[in-house]
């Protein structure tokens, strides 16, 4: 159901010029697919949508390129390699260290990066809590943390 409907979405903005969620979902519908606004948000992010001014002047979603995708993840992983001084994990959990002030950026950096076993992220001014969906998957992205790094 999710690849239909990602299948769908993607149909969409490739025939028309759709520049909110609301119409998103209204164009869903239309193909008779249901969704919900949290479905829809969580569908842009998957895909890498992103807005972009059109040739009549309004925004409209877009998939970006992988060209462009693969750009942004290594600018993300600059961000974060500049950013973060230390890490540890403690059972399913990633702590990182980070300049002061930096802790927001490198969370968002992951969050934005689509780690797999990431659940989420909260991020203090230097220190950032990285909830993993277990001890295992905390264990495995402290070894990606160390090829970021390098």
């Amino acid at each position: 159901m999710k690849k239909e409907r990602q299948g769908a979405i993607l149909k969409i903005i490739s025939e028309a010029d759709v520049d909110t969620q609301n119409q998103l979902i209204v164009e869903l519908s239309k193909l008779g697919v249901e969704s919900t606004q949290a479905t829809v948000s969580r569908d842009i992010k998957e895909l890498h949508l992103v807005k972009e001014l059109s040739p009549r002047g309004n925004y409209r979603y877009v998939a970006r390129n992988r060209a462009d995708t693969q750009n942004h993840t290594a600018r993300l992983k600059a961000i974060f390699k500049e950013s973060v001084t230390s890490y540890a994990n403690a059972q399913n959990l990633v702590i990182i260290k980070t300049l002061p002030g930096l802790a927001p950026a490198a969370c968002g950096t992951l969050d934005a990066m689509g780690i797999k076993g990431l659940v989420g992220s909260i991020a203090g001014d230097d220190t950032g809590f990285l909830a993993m969906n277990d001890e295992l998957a905390a264990e495995q992205f402290c070894k990606e943390i160390a090829q970021m790094l390098k």
